[in-house]
């Protein structure tokens, strides 16, 4: 009995760990192949689609390209009747409201996301995190009707005109705050972009903060490290390549919103030098002027360009912050 027991391990035929596996070997391979060839077709997919966007909105404003040449992306006449377009001016503000916003919603979700992951309390951080993600679901519309109904009312009564009381006189600095406390403009569209693109970039930088390891931030707390430096010399450069990329999620949204900046900015179409100015961006402009336009028109080409350029910009900042990146992803 003690031979036979062992006669397996004797001529060294060993049980298989896996008999599923090998009993159905066939059709895992087919499996495997199935599920490659579907992985390999979304990938793939979402490179057509793109690409027909891009060559859409190509092809849709080729005619504006080649009635204004370069003259339509410098151009800050935008004239339906004498059918004279230019994208100057949405491109402006397009760029200076994505940027305010940016500049005013990264060190307040940066705030946001210190203060869930190392300050509140373990019962206060679900239902603040939970408001923040519920705060990103809210649509645009309404942050534009808010925004008009009260940002716009606060700003012309207390905020434009103490801004042009006290800042409008310095030198420099001054005509950035000059003008009528109309409440509209390119300030306040930055600001509702910016509470819109808050949560957004605060819940990504919170969750990319909770998966540093504990022991990272505890030797350094051990080290005799203040929470504003573990925060600085631990968690940043652990995370600054996911916090780029929540920034830039960010960015994402407030150059391509429409609904909510149409609401606020005043949509006009002039550069002015004051924050207080109204403006239009390349998205309100569109969604104010494309009901109107007739198929095959020139003013439906000049549309379609201004989207091709839209996604031009948003495509050279992606490429930016890869670039930017690049040097310490090598090192």
């Amino acid at each position: 009995m003690q031979q036979a027991a062992t006669l397996p391990l004797e001529t060294g035929a060993a049980p298989d760990p896996r008999p599923g596996l090998r009993r159905g070997g066939g059709s895992g391979a087919t499996g495997d192949a199935i599920f490659a060839i579907a992985c390999r077709a979304a990938g793939v997919l979402v490179l057509v689609l793109l690409g027909a966007i891009i060559l859409e909105l190509f092809w849709g404003g080729l005619q504006a390209f080649r009635a204004f040449g370069a003259g339509f992306v410098t151009g800050t006449d935008w004239d339906p009747v004498q059918e004279v377009f230019g994208a100057g001016v949405s491109i402006y503000g397009t760029v200076v409201t994505a940027v305010l916003a940016l500049l005013m919603a990264v060190p307040l979700a940066f705030g946001v996301a210190f203060y869930l992951t190392e300050l509140a309390p373990p019962w206060l951080r679900g239902p603040v995190g939970t408001a923040v993600e519920l705060l990103a679901a809210v649509p645009s519309i309404i942050f534009g009707m808010w925004g008009f109904f009260l940002i716009v009312p606060f700003m012309s009564q207390y905020v434009q005109p103490f801004a042009i009381d006290t800042l409008g006189e310095l030198p420099l600095i001054g005509a950035l705050f000059a003008g009528p406390p109309f409440g509209t403009g390119i300030l306040t569209a930055a600001l509702i972009l910016a509470i819109m693109v808050l949560p957004f970039i605060a819940a990504t930088m919170r969750d990319v903060f909770n998966t540093v390891p504990p022991v990272y931030k505890e030797s350094a707390y051990g080290l005799g490290c203040t929470q504003w430096e573990v925060v600085r010399n631990v968690v940043l450069p652990y995370t600054r390549i996911s916090v780029v990329g929540g920034i830039m999620l960010g960015l994402g949204r407030a150059l391509g919103e429409t609904m909510a900046v149409t609401f606020v900015i005043g949509n006009a179409n002039r550069i002015s030098t004051s924050l207080f100015g109204p403006g239009n961006t390349i998205a309100s402009l569109i969604a104010l002027e494309f009901g109107e336009s007739q198929m095959g028109s020139l003013k439906l080409s000049a549309l379609l360009g201004l989207g091709f350029i839209l996604f031009v910009i948003s495509f050279i900042v992606l490429a930016a912050s890869r670039f930017l990146l690049r040097p310490r992803l090598k090192g």
